[in-house]
């Protein structure tokens, strides 16, 4: 790095030669250097078009690569990027400074895009650049991070029972995968408490096939008629249960904000960059020989708006997009035409916020530290959340009574009429709790089969999505990484089939249906 510098600093000073000084400074060589803006006719303070070139400075969109731009430019924005960045070891988290070009874009800084760039840059460290852009590095808005954080092999599809049993393995070996030299290891604090469903005499004869099912797959699912709940649980108020399934091993639940840390501590030790900025455009191209509307029509995404956290304009190329935006993610798509054209472009990716809330209530005489997260016939769950008799707990709303999404404001009415009434009926303990404190998140809810959504735009070849998981992103990130890398990498699923979850079935009105939804 010290030599780079002295390269940087010889290239200032030759340009020097010929120009009005604009002073720099590189804190850790502790040098000025100096260069000119060809712009720059005057340095009178008085100068009568100096207003009009500060607006002319702030509405520059800086170009991406492969378009002109000014070499005078480009040796301002070097000796920007250069100050104070070595203090960090890492230039663009030092200054935010935007990339004029990547070969991997990734849209989303969560749980879902650290682990898509993990697992890029895990099968080629020097051969692959990737770029994260997020908007919001503290995490006010991020589903990962309001989640309860569960993780269960309880689904009714292939996919997501074994997208969630290869978090576990992952989670287990974290150390072995995600530690870091000179760092601590990783730890998530894996509670594996499991996850128990509850079931009617209606719901008996399909948990009693899916619970197969799962077995057939590997997981350690046990099947609970009546007195065994009884037995095992004997805080669970039995009237209208038949019987439950209970997950013995590799259930429960994990901190994501741990998770998250730990794959952004490697992939900045892997020189994943990271950009804080919010997008607000794409660019496109024809590909040669393709017409508009044809069957062979297919176009390129090549160039990327993103305005910084200054509200600067920049342009960056790409080769590859991946909409990791978690509940945003139809806005990125609406934004590189996906379902406002014709044709293959007419469809829109089917993926919208839903707030849902999360309480925390006190209850001393609770169920006890061995509860697993406990999902009744009708949709409420709870479970313990840390040592001190406490609890969380929520509830889906009906499809027709979503709540208002343009804030994180918690409606506290809902678990008094909604909640807590079901919950002191099946769990007596509760009748006699204190509501401490409650937060809302949102789902990247997928309106049309609540699955992932996986794999490249039939019409946009370079832009893939990771999105619509409508709750179950944090169990199933790891795999979701995984999955795109291969598809990057090996150009098919080569672990995990998710040929089911391509955006096909979105275009051709063919959804996926999982029965496990909480």
């Amino acid at each position: 790095p010290v030599a780079v510098q002295h390269i940087y600093i010889s290239c200032f000073e030759m340009f020097s030669k010929y120009a009005p000084r604009l002073r720099c400074r590189c804190n850790s060589l502790n040098k000025s250097v100096s260069i000119r803006c060809l712009s720059d006719k005057s340095s009178d303070p008085n100068d009568p078009e100096k207003e009009n070139k500060v607006v002319a400075e702030k509405e520059y969109k800086t170009p991406a690569a492969g378009t002109y731009h000014s070499p005078w430019i480009i040796l301002k924005e070097e000796v920007k990027s250069i100050t104070g960045a070595f203090t960090t070891g890492h230039v663009t988290q030092a200054r935010n400074v935007v990339p004029r070009e990547a070969d991997i874009l990734v849209i989303g800084g969560g749980l879902v895009g650290n682990s898509v760039a993990y697992w890029l840059k895990k099968r080629n460290p020097k051969g692959v650049n990737v770029t994260i852009v997020e908007r919001d590095y503290g995490y006010t808005r991020a589903s990962s991070m309001l989640s309860a954080g569960g993780i269960r092999h309880q689904f009714s599809l292939r996919e997501n029972i074994e997208m969630s049993m290869f978090t576990t393995d992952f989670i287990r070996n974290i150390r072995e995968h995600l530690s870091v030299l000179d760092h601590e290891p990783p730890d998530v604090q894996f509670n594996h408490q499991g996850y128990m469903f509850l079931a009617n005499k209606e719901q008996a004869e399909n948990l009693e096939t899916c619970v197969k099912f799962q077995r057939e797959l590997g997981a350690k699912i046990e099947l609970m008629s009546r007195e065994k709940i009884s037995q095992k649980f004997p805080w669970v108020n039995l009237e209208g249960i038949e019987m439950a399934s209970y997950g013995t091993q590799g259930e429960g639940w994990f901190d994501p904000w741990l998770l998250l840390k730990a794959f952004r501590q490697n992939n900045v030790n892997n020189e994943v960059t990271y950009v804080k900025g919010e997008v607000v455009g794409f660019q496109k191209t024809n590909n040669p020989g393709s017409h508009v509307g044809s069957a062979t029509d297919f176009q390129t995404l090549n160039n990327i708006d993103i305005k910084d956290e200054e509200g600067n304009l920049h342009q960056m190329h790409f080769s590859l997009v991946i909409n990791c935006a978690g509940p945003w993610a139809g806005e990125i798509a609406e934004m590189a035409g996906i379902g406002t054209g014709q044709g293959g472009l007419s469809v829109p990716l089917p993926v919208e916020p839903r707030k849902r809330f999360v309480y925390v209530i006190h209850c001393p005489n609770g169920p006890g530290l061995e509860a697993p997260l406990t999902v009744d016939t009708n949709g409420v769950y709870f479970r313990r959340e840390g040592l001190g008799g406490c609890y969380i707990c929520g509830l889906s709303p009906e499809e027709d009574k979503e709540p208002d999404i343009s804030n994180l404001d918690v409606d506290y009415t809902f678990f008094e009429e909604k909640i807590w009434p079901k919950l002191a009926y099946r769990y007596p303990q509760f009748e006699k709790i204190k509501l401490k404190s409650a937060w809302a998140g949102y789902y990247d809810y997928n309106y049309v089969d609540q699955n992932l959504i996986i794999g490249p735009h039939p019409k946009f070849r370079n832009f893939w999505f990771a999105n619509g998981m409508s709750g179950h992103g944090v169990q199933q990130s790891v795999a979701i990484g995984r999955a795109i890398g291969e598809l990057f990498y090996d150009h098919d699923f080569t672990s995990i089939d998710l040929t089911r979850f391509g955006f096909d079935r979105i275009m051709h009105d063919e959804p996926v249906l999982e029965n496990f939804i909480v």
